[in-house]
């Protein structure tokens, strides 16, 4: 309802239109410049406030509000980290560009499969960007950052589906991903800087998001069933086997 309203409120076209592109456009450019001028706190602020329409409906609509925005949240606080830690001026640019693909192209979409795919990428990005960034910290830091993320993503992606236990869904894969997390966060392990749990999270996530997404439109059969199975089963065979389990990162 929140999305169908802010859908209508939005211009579509004429000069509106190109003024709204315009301040979407310069919120990449701005965090651009902040982290270039390392002050990447402010940077941080920036991209909060930019989401201070959540605010702007009387209190009892806020945790809504904030739920509702959290993966465009999660998105833009990973892409600082991201611009933190590159390694040349461009690459940090390159960064800025995909912000503003996300906010011009894949943020303002209404669509089923392109809600869930905006779920999924906020689950990968934030995910990333959490262990680049604090690998180092503490284990419960990590367990309650990372459930807290995937059910924010997971709640993004059964809204879309008008899930009618949405709230349990979610609740079962942030403890999933709570659970990983602590469980592999004493073999911190990290495959030419993808780290393991990521790995894993994803591997599963897009694999069962795939599952419930063609079973609702009533396209799951039992071989893509069996075929999806079997992918999921074989990366963490895969994982657990080939790696070194040793207290070091590889």
């Amino acid at each position: 309802m929140i999305r169908l309203l802010l859908s209508k409120i939005k211009p579509v076209t004429g000069f509106a239109y190109l003024l709204h592109l315009g301040l979407l456009l310069l919120l990449p450019l701005i965090v651009f410049v902040l982290v270039r001028l390392n002050f990447v706190g402010l940077a941080l602020i920036i991209i909060v406030l930019s989401k201070w329409r959540m605010f702007a409906v009387r209190p009892r609509f806020w945790p809504a509000n904030i739920r509702a925005n959290a993966v465009d949240i999660m998105v833009g606080l990973s892409v600082v980290v991201f611009m933190v830690h590159a390694q040349s001026v461009l690459m940090q640019f390159m960064w800025a560009l995909l912000y503003g693909v996300w906010l011009i192209f894949i943020k303002p979409a209404t669509g089923t499969l392109m809600i869930a795919v905006q779920a999924l990428i906020s689950q990968t990005v934030t995910l990333m960007a959490l262990f680049l960034a604090w690998a180092d910290a503490p284990l419960y830091g990590l367990v309650f950052m990372a459930g807290l993320i995937c059910y924010l993503a997971a709640h993004h992606f059964f809204d879309s589906f008008d899930e009618p236990y949405v709230k349990l869904l979610s609740y079962l894969w942030g403890y999933f991903a709570a659970a990983l997390t602590w469980l592999l966060g004493h073999w911190l392990l990290f495959y030419r800087g993808i780290p393991q749990p990521l790995l894993l999270m994803t591997a599963i996530g897009y694999g069962l998001a795939t599952l419930y997404y063609l079973d609702h439109f009533e396209r799951l059969n039992n071989t893509l069933k069996r075929q999806f199975v079997f992918i999921m089963i074989a990366i963490v065979i895969v994982v657990i086997i080939f790696s070194d389990w040793g207290d070091k990162v590889v």
